[in-house]
């Protein structure tokens, strides 16, 4: 039995797709915060479970009988340690085999402010006594290419990034990956820096956005400051504008690079290129 939290998310429903070809159904268990929110995984034979941070009661009936679990890293920055360590207990309580957790890329020396969280529940896992592989992702592409519609209304792409080298993967790459550790033995110790077999700067990516559109689109590189002031401007939470404009500025200087190629040779091909997850982007 493998259990996947968070799986209505967007990881974790790749990660369910992705267990899907090699896994049965009935095997998997979508830990979910509101089960009404994934009918169409129950319609695939997937047991859904409830699965609650804050209540404790719903972690160990959701664990009940799992083997494998994957951990995906809260989205609530700020709560991520105290929800990630409930979910760690209930793990203890149901000795479960392997826990596998979604951290970030070089976690223990990272630049990204968002790191912070990562490191204190990497440390928890230590403490835990589990079996414990850690997955530390690097950036989505996606992260970037959900400006796509705004960099095309506008004619820029903005970011304080500066000539920073961007090793992304597709969202579905560290699904597969997820997936691949999960249905293979022998994972337990280990640390896996995952990132994107290729590396671009900003410009490079406005510049692929030009490409495929057929529009002028450039790079206009802003301080931090301005740069968070611009998402607020648009939009986007405070907290979240600050999140997104400290990784530019941990970018700039190589905090989102890295040329392992661990991702795909986990994942056995190679990570999906920029202008693939553009061109998907540009399709809408």
């Amino acid at each position: 039995m493998i259990a996947i939290t968070g799986a209505t998310g967007q990881l974790g429903r790749l990660v369910i797709q992705s267990l899907l070809k090699t896994v049965p159904a009935a095997q998997i268990v979508a830990a979910v915060r509101s089960p009404e929110k994934a009918q169409d995984l129950a319609a695939l034979g997937v047991q859904v479970r409830k699965a609650d941070y804050t209540q404790p009661d719903t972690l160990d009936a959701a664990l009940k009988g799992v083997q494998k679990l994957l951990l995906i890293s809260s989205s609530e920055v700020g709560q991520r340690t105290a929800q990630h360590k409930a979910v760690i207990n209930a793990a203890q309580r149901a000795q479960v085999q392997l826990l596998a957790y979604t951290s970030v890329l070089r976690a223990d020396s990272s630049l990204l402010g968002l790191a912070a969280e990562h490191v204190e529940t990497e440390a928890l896992l230590r403490a835990s006594g589990l079996p414990v592989v850690v997955l530390r992702n690097g950036w989505y592409t996606e992260n970037y290419t959900a400006s796509v519609p705004a960099a095309l209304a506008h004619g820029a792409v903005l970011g304080a990034a500066s000539h920073g080298r961007i090793a992304s993967a597709a969202r579905a790459d560290y699904a597969d990956a997820a997936a691949a550790v999960l249905a293979t033995e022998g994972q337990a110790g280990k640390v896996y820096e995952l990132a994107g077999d290729s590396a671009y700067t900003l410009a490079d990516l406005a510049a692929e956005i030009a490409r495929q559109s057929g529009k002028a689109v450039v790079y206009k590189d802003l301080p931090e400051a301005e740069y968070q002031a611009a998402l607020v401007q648009v939009g986007l939470p405070a907290g979240f504008a600050a999140l997104l404009a400290d990784s530019d500025a941990a970018a700039a200087k190589g905090a989102l690079f890295d040329d392992g190629h661990q991702l795909s040779q986990l994942i056995g091909r190679a990570t999906t290129p920029l202008a693939t997850t553009v061109a998907a982007a540009l399709k809408g």
